[in-house]
């Protein structure tokens, strides 16, 4: 038998499972607040990963990645042991806010300091808890409000374990983000723990497309660390899909304010000349095309018509018509639906 996982005081056989409610602070109505993790230590010896969502608190989506995942059968024999975060920042999520309440940015807040803002003890907790007993991690999330992106890894591409793990979640398509300073990653990335961030759909919304996207990756990881049976995971493809990397992509920014109608939507590839959308006045009298400048793949939009002169309107990973077809939504509903995880998903 394996050793017990020890996590915030608390220790849990080999071949179990268990909520863990680490203390954080306390709220301004005497409410204890706690960062909670669901640690499934398994029986054999294997690799720790986290899996972690909402450290923007709007972030719902990653909340529902991580509570399918959690009721699948084939974490009931996992090798190593499972750490998982639906919730990172409870303050913005009970809020319905991005932020913490003092405004800060938790993903801007690493690595954090036991006795500073109330942003920088969550991501010093957070980092010490979850991230330094892992060997690398998953981290969850969508587009900002307003925004809507199409599911995609992102991951700096000069860090290979990182990539290794990009490539096995086998996303619609990858894209290299360096690391920013202050953000989780890069944190972890200090710490030797390297992490992809998965980034799909809409802040405070579901989209069953991209859920099953991230659990799909998600699982394809645990299967590709040996975590999990190869074939709790096999997808019957008739030809492998290579997934897509895009090195550079940019925003499309709207030179004039109005109305957006937009002509196409995340998943399309475009080419340079081609009208996205037009911006009209209210009352028709001025028009504006947005036109994209160079061939790509539409990876994230706007989601509301009302936009002001410089508001980025529409996302594109710079990729050739031929490498982009490999992230075809299509093709990856296929891919998804063979999958024998979602056989018997009562959602």
């Amino acid at each position: 038998m394996r050793e017990p996982f020890e996590i915030a005081g608390e220790t849990i056989p080999a071949g179990q499972r268990r909520i863990v409610d680490i203390p954080l602070s306390m709220m301004s109505d005497h409410t204890p607040a706690t960062l909670s993790v669901q640690v499934i230590h398994g029986k054999r010896n294997g690799p720790t990963i986290f899996v972690s969502a909402a450290i923007h608190g709007d972030e719902v989506l990653g909340v529902e990645i991580i509570r399918r995942l959690g009721r699948l059968a084939a974490l009931r024999r996992i090798s190593g042991t499972l750490l998982l975060v639906p919730i990172v920042n409870s303050f913005g999520f009970i809020g319905h806010s991005r932020y913490l309440p003092d405004r800060r940015d938790l993903n801007r807040s690493f690595p954090g300091n036991i006795n500073g803002s109330l942003a920088s003890r969550l991501a010093h907790l957070f980092l010490n808890e979850v991230v330094q007993r892992s060997d690398c991690g998953i981290d969850l999330h969508t587009a900002a409000l307003h925004r809507n992106n199409l599911p995609q890894v992102r991951v700096d591409l000069k860090d290979k374990k990182a990539r290794n793990l990009a490539e096995a979640f086998e996303p619609p398509f990858i894209l290299n983000s360096s690391l920013r300073e202050g953000s989780m990653r890069a944190a972890a990335s200090q710490l030797g723990v390297p992490v992809v961030l998965f980034e799909a759909g809409e802040a405070l919304r579901y989209s069953e497309f991209a859920v099953r996207v991230g659990v799909a990756g998600t699982m394809k990881v645990l299967r590709q660390m040996d975590m999990i049976a190869k074939s709790a995971v096999r997808s019957e493809k008739k030809k492998a899909r290579k997934t897509p990397i895009a090195t550079k992509s940019g925003w499309l920014r709207a030179a004039d304010g109005g109305l957006l109608r937009t002509r196409h939507d995340i998943g399309d590839f475009v080419q340079e000349g081609d009208v996205l959308g037009l911006i009209s006045d209210p009352f028709g009298d001025r028009e504006t095309k947005v036109l994209a400048t160079k061939d790509g793949l539409i990876i994230g939009t706007a989601t509301i018509p009302l936009v002001n002169q410089g508001d980025a309107l529409f996302h594109i990973a710079f990729l050739t018509k031929a490498a982009a077809s490999g992230a075809s939504i299509d093709a990856i509903e296929g891919e998804i639906e063979s999958n024998p995880i979602f056989e018997y998903d009562d959602l």
